[in-house]
C-alpha cells in the first residue's frame, strides 16, 4: 500500500510538471499573423537584429502549440533572444517574449491574466523560430 502511494504520488508530481498551457494556445491558435523580432542575442531587448512576419497558417497553429506544450517556472535571470507578437485583424492579441540560449533559459514568458508566466521552448521551437529567420 505504501508503495502505491509513492508511485501515485510520483506519478502526480510528473504530470503537474508537464502541464500545458491550454488558455496561451487557445488565444494565439487562432491569430492571423505573428511578427518575430530577432535580438542581437546577448540576452537584452534593445537591438533588433532581423524582423520576420509569418501569415502560414499552418505555420502560425504549430508555432501555437509549441509555445503552450508545457507550462514552466518563470526564469528572470536569462533576458531574451527575441519577441513573437501575434495579430488577429491588425491587432496585437498576445507579445510572447523568448529566450533559446543555454538548457535552463529555455522558455517563452508572457503576461497571463495580469502575471508573468513562462512555458517551455522545446529544441523544435527552437528550430522552428530560426527556420522563420531569413
Amino acid at each position: 500500500m505504501k508503495n502505491l502511494c509513492m508511485v501515485v504520488g510520483a506519478l502526480i508530481a510528473l504530470s503537474s510538471c508537464s502541464k500545458s498551457n491550454t488558455e496561451i494556445r487557445k488565444r494565439i491558435a487562432n491569430s492571423d499573423s505573428v511578427a518575430i523580432n530577432y535580438f542581437k542575442g546577448d540576452g537584452t531587448m534593445d537591438t533588433v537584429v532581423a524582423i520576420e512576419i509569418i501569415r502560414d497558417k499552418q505555420q502560425l497553429e504549430q508555432l501555437a502549440n509549441l509555445v503552450a506544450e508545457r507550462s514552466v517556472k518563470a526564469n528572470y535571470k536569462c533576458g531574451y533572444d527575441g519577441s513573437l507578437h501575434f495579430f488577429k485583424m491588425n491587432k496585437v492579441i498576445q507579445d510572447i517574449d523568448f529566450r533559446m540560449s543555454g538548457d535552463d533559459c529555455m522558455n517563452f514568458s508572457f503576461l497571463q491574466y495580469g502575471k508573468t508566466v513562462a512555458t517551455a521552448l522545446s529544441p523544435e521551437a527552437k528550430e522552428l523560430i530560426n527556420s522563420f529567420r531569413k
